[in-house]
């Protein structure tokens, strides 16, 4: 089945390239390959302010850049959520990022006090990548991945997207050339078969 992937670059470094925009490139030719239709968010490359309070966040103006990021992401029946790990977590940028897009009337709708809020994103899935300096399994295991739960839960499954899968590369700044050609595979064969 073909599906509509919107591939979303969150390091915040708009400068270098680093290994995850690599990844990023290696999945969507992969999905290319697997005649999927891929469109991409580079948050590094968009102007937004950060949110800093609550009525910015409920009734605040939606930027231009983000109200595009908002029509790639309802376009997209997969999403694949690329980041670095930075002090346990997604960098601030790219936290900033998704609280100005999973707005209220956007991620979910408020049904008021006490009440669950509807999710409006249900019907998509996603795949976050995540590259990190120490050993996945201590993040996982030692640190209990906390960041990653939060985007898990929190955040995606706040707006009712599921299934949601994590590719979790560890020691990504002492990899051989042999280990980034294995992971880059890998990531392509993730993208042709749009997981």
């Amino acid at each position: 089945m073909t599906k509509q992937i919107a591939i979303i670059q969150g390091h915040p470094d708009s400068q270098a390239r680093h290994f995850g925009h690599a990844l990023a490139d290696e999945y969507a030719k992969g999905a290319e390959d697997g005649s999927h239709e891929v469109r991409r968010i580079e948050v590094a490359a968009l102007d937004f302010p950060v949110l800093r309070t609550r009525e910015e966040f409920e009734q605040g103006p939606v930027p231009d850049s983000i109200r595009g990021a908002q029509e790639t992401i309802r376009w997209a029946n997969h999403l694949v959520i690329l980041y670095p790990l930075w002090h346990g977590t997604m960098p601030a940028l790219f936290k900033a990022f998704f609280e100005q897009t999973f707005r209220y009337g956007f991620a979910a709708e408020n049904a008021g006090p006490n009440r669950f809020p509807k999710k409006l994103l249900t019907g998509r899935s996603a795949r976050i990548v995540v590259t990190m300096g120490m050993p996945a399994f201590i993040y996982k295991w030692f640190y209990g991945a906390h960041g990653l739960k939060n985007l898990q839960r929190s955040i995606l499954g706040f707006a009712g997207i599921r299934p949601i899968k994590a590719s979790l590369i560890g020691s990504a700044e002492v990899m051989d050339e042999r280990q980034r050609a294995g992971w880059l595979d890998r990531i392509r064969a993730l993208g042709e078969r749009g997981q």
